[in-house]
């Protein structure tokens, strides 16, 4: 009370509050950015110093100015108490995850579910809010701002505004060379920005958002498809199963190298393991939108792709049964216009909560729904694979066999080992439910040719370089979130009926494929004609005995290597 008191007896104008508020924000809640320019500026420390100061006064100048247009009389104190929670909030996200708040990174969060936004949700975070968002809040909320006409508070803002730009334009101009220097060579500088940077994403997601959601037509892409008679007269169904992974890297498969044995069924199965493939994005909403797509990452524009049709409307139009089994925070727009199958709503107990489930739900009567169909058929499992940062929430018990694993949703609080261990395990419980499917695909040959493709939706940071999770924007994101699994099972008949050599498919295996490859594989696998297939980004076409009834882009028939 004594504080309260003693900040209401004195008051102070709204222009001294926003400067206060402003050198505060710079100061403490820009720890990431400050980190990454250290690293960047060379000289004697006084020179870097003042270089420092240079930039500062520069992210000074701009934010009081956002500030200065936005806070007026009654609103000012709720706008900066609302700025200083949220800028505390993000600064933490930057500073233990390495987080970036760019504009997929908030599509990404407004399109999660609420279970996998309480993962975020940790004491620590509460207690950083409370020490650097919530002190200082009740500190402006309790001083009193002195009252002023509008003309009076005009020339007061006006006034400050042109000395900070007398000082930051007299700074930068001393350390000019070295700030157009850093400027140009280290853009990425700009996403460390808080709340500069996050705010600009926000504008940007509501400008795409408003625009996104306008109605407009689907544009059709793959209304011409239709089924070949290679694949009306092979005899038996033909049923693919894409299981769609999450957040799982390449780097931590045997398969492709790992150290530790984290795919052993696998290890022990006929497969083509694809060693060097590209996610399309960073982040669930648009790198799966981007896999069914038959935009490729050159030309990714995600309203674009939300606007158009998409490989399961090829498939319907090819008349294909399709089925998604939904086992994640929703297929982002990719199966609205089809069947979908959501497996926490089934009761299981063994495998479910009430929350969420285990992958393994996915499996839930997958041979007899198989062996009871009567047309081609391609079911898509949309995994929760290793979504984190509560990795040991994703995996029984018995398959929790790297050890000692991290059990807290902070990740600050489990050393780099616990955290691997944990994250880990999601592999090994990935590489048994692959299995799983790999062998009711087996026990349904007498009934169907069978398949499996399996493809991440983007990979994850585990603390490399100081950053974890994923969501990165693509041109500054490490390998570890661009880097997935791609693995193809094919079954004899569907190899003998198709004409596809597995021999040669393991001879091309370590060539460079991403996300591109999808769906035009899957176009080619169950021989689908379309004007929108291309055969170049078809894994199976340089493999294929017969491809005389695929087309590609132009209608013309060719095969061409990967």
């Amino acid at each position: 009370m004594k504080i309260t008191n003693f900040l209401s007896k004195y008051s102070i104008t709204s222009t001294l509050l926003l400067l206060l508020v402003c050198v505060y924000i710079i100061l403490f809640d820009n720890m990431s950015f400050w980190s990454q320019f250290a690293d960047v500026v060379s000289g004697s420390v006084l020179y870097k110093i003042f270089v420092e100061w240079a930039f500062a006064a520069l992210l000074m100048l701009i934010l009081y100015i956002l500030l200065s247009l936005i806070c007026y009389k009654k609103s000012t104190k709720f706008i900066l108490i609302g700025l200083l929670l949220i800028s505390a909030g993000i600064d933490y996200f930057m500073n233990v995850y390495g987080t970036i708040i760019s504009v997929s990174m908030i599509q990404n969060v407004v399109e999660t579910d609420v279970h996998e936004a309480s993962d975020l949700l940790s004491l620590n975070l509460f207690k950083y809010i409370f020490f650097y968002g919530v002190i200082p809040s009740i500190i402006v909320y309790f001083i009193t701002i002195k009252d002023q006409t509008f003309v009076s508070e005009f020339k007061t803002r006006a006034g400050v505004f042109l000395v900070l730009l007398v000082i930051t334009s007299t700074s930068v101009y001393m350390v000019l060379k070295d700030v157009a220097f850093i400027g140009r060579e280290n853009k990425d500088l700009k996403h460390y920005l808080n709340p500069i940077y996050p705010i600009a994403s926000v504008y940007k997601y509501i400008k795409f958002s408003t625009q996104s959601n306008k109605a407009r037509p689907l544009e059709e892409v793959f209304s011409d498809s239709v089924v070949s008679e290679i694949s009306a007269n092979s005899g038996k169904n033909t049923v693919l199963v894409i299981v769609v992974g999450e957040t799982a890297r390449a780097s931590s498969f045997k398969l492709n190298g790992y150290t530790r044995d984290t795919t052993p069924q696998l290890s022990k199965m006929d497969i083509v393991n694809y060693s060097n493939v590209s996610s399309c994005g960073t982040a669930t909403a648009e790198s799966l939108p981007c896999m069914f797509s038959n935009i490729t990452h050159n030309g990714f524009d995600i309203d674009k792709i939300r606007h158009q049709e998409n490989l399961l409307d090829a498939l319907k139009y090819a008349n294909i049964n399709v089925q998604w089994r939904e086992n994640n925070s929703g297929c982002k727009g990719v199966c609205k216009r089809g069947e979908t199958q959501v497996m926490s709503l089934l009761d299981n107990k063994g495998l479910c909560d009430g929350k969420e489930c285990f992958d393994e739900i996915l499996l839930s009567n997958l041979k007899s729904y198989i062996r009871n169909l009567t047309k081609d058929t391609v079911i898509i499992l949309h995994q929760q694979g290793s979504h984190g940062p509560a990795y040991y929430k994703r995996v029984p018990e018995k398959f929790a066999v790297f050890q000692p694993e991290c059990k807290s949703k902070a990740l600050q609080d489990c050393s780099n080992e616990q955290i691997t261990n944990s994250y880990d395990n999601t592999i090994l419980y990935t590489d048994y439910v692959l299995s799983e499917v790999i062998n009711i695909l087996k026990d349904n040959t007498d009934v169907a040719n069978t398949a499996m493709l399996y493809m991440s939706d983007h990979g994850e940071s585990l603390g490399e370089n100081g950053v974890y999770l994923h969501g990165l924007p693509y041109f500054m994101a490490p390998e570890e979130q661009t880097k997935i699994p791609f693995i193809v099972w094919l079954s004899d008949n569907i190899k003998n009926n198709k004409g596809i050599s597995e021999t040669c498919l393991n001879a091309h295996a370590s060539s460079r494929h991403s996300h591109d490859n999808l769906t035009h594989s899957v176009l080619g696998l169950m021989n689908i004609k379309t004007k929108s297939y291309d055969n170049e980004l078809d894994i199976f076409s340089t493999c294929r005995r017969n491809t005389s009834n695929i087309v590609n882009n132009n209608g013309n028939k060719k095969l061409n290597h990967i």
